[in-house]
């Protein structure tokens, strides 16, 4: 049964449902939910850096339970997209309703919606590469699928990587910076990969291309169903999840550079090259994500198996509490400036 404890990462949708539902003030519980409640739970529960032991891991390697509760987010997602545009389009609402409901689905987005596609963009099958990219359209951050694979595990920890945070940058830069810098990544990636295998623009394989369509004919069919507020909608909440995305960017590499060797190439990433968080609430809902250190040491692994490594730089909060901190840049900067390593600074 422990194994089950990842469905508390459901708890995020659950109150974005009874925001739908109940309306009112209730309309704000998610964002309540994610960046109050959670952090006071961190705080006050221990952490756990235990890993698992080698009959563990193998158990934990083929149980497909873990698989299925990724996959059970692709519905879970797109039911709340249709019935929260359904509810913005059909219900009066107050103005602060409406907010409520674009910061609560837009953080379902981000968390069940971008986060599993990360885990799933890392699998081998084809189908489950399919849901991942499937749960990147709401927000609008399919390119993210062919970015993150192909160049932030590449670039990580260096200045060449867009999602990695540089001292001293703020979050609300870095929004900017990475979003433009990852998305033009990704057609650079997306041309490279055409011209090796000797296609042109218009095929079939151009990925970039066929993102760019999907996502213009789900707003276009919610533009010609919903009308403008349903497209408004729909446009801010997939804003807000991808930002929720670029904050959690901000903070997994914030400041920490690898080095270079004599002929002038980065050294491999190590553990030591991500934050790492062993509070146990953001491990259970972020799907191990916060375990981001052995995510990039073997980004092959699953997040079921991700284990703590004591080289890996320590975050003194869970994942939800930093990204709070984050948007607070004096406290953040006085917080974490002095644990980034100084050889990392000049780096």
């Amino acid at each position: 049964m422990k194994d089950l404890k990842y469905l508390a990462a459901l708890t995020i949708p659950l109150t974005a449902v009874v925001g739908l539902y109940f309306k009112g003030a209730w309309c704000f519980l998610t964002p309540v939910y994610s960046f109050v409640i959670i952090p006071l739970l961190e705080m006050l529960l221990p952490e756990d850096n235990a890993n698992y032991s080698e009959p563990e891991l193998e158990n934990r390697k083929v149980n497909k339970v873990f698989d299925w509760m990724l996959y059970f987010n692709l519905p879970i997602v797109y039911g709340l997209v249709v019935w929260a545009l359904i509810i913005v389009t059909s219900v009066p609402l107050e103005t602060f309703e409406i907010i409520g409901l674009t910061l609560s689905l837009g953080m379902v987005l981000g968390t069940n919606g971008i986060n599993v596609a990360h885990e799933l963009g890392h699998r081998q099958t084809t189908n489950e590469r399919f849901i991942g990219k499937a749960l990147l359209l709401p927000a609008l951050y399919m390119h993210f699928y062919i970015e993150h694979n192909h160049g932030h595990h590449l670039h990580a920890a260096t200045k060449e990587d867009p999602a990695t945070a540089r001292y001293n940058q703020n979050v609300y830069s870095f929004w900017f910076t990475s979003t433009i810098r990852q998305y033009l990544s990704a057609w650079r990636i997306q041309m490279k990969l055409l011209k090796n295998s000797k296609q042109s623009f218009f095929s079939v394989k151009n990925d970039m291309f066929w993102y760019l369509v999907i996502q213009l004919v789900y707003l276009l069919a919610v533009f010609s169903v919903l009308g403008t507020t349903g497209l408004l909608f729909a446009i801010a909440a997939g804003v807000t999840g991808f930002i929720l995305l670029e904050t959690v960017n901000y903070i997994e590499h914030y400041g920490l550079l690898r080095s270079k060797t004599a002929s002038g190439r980065y050294e491999r990433v190590k553990e030591n090259h991500s934050w790492n968080s062993n509070h146990l609430v953001g491990r259970i809902v972020l799907y191990e994500l916060t375990r981001h250190s052995d995510h990039h040491y073997k980004s092959s692994k699953k997040y079921q198996l991700l284990e703590c490594h004591e080289e890996s730089p320590q975050m003194p909060f869970g994942y939800p509490t930093s990204m709070v901190l984050a948007l607070i840049p004096p406290l953040w900067f006085k917080i974490m400036n002095k644990r980034v390593p100084t050889h990392m600074i000049s780096a």
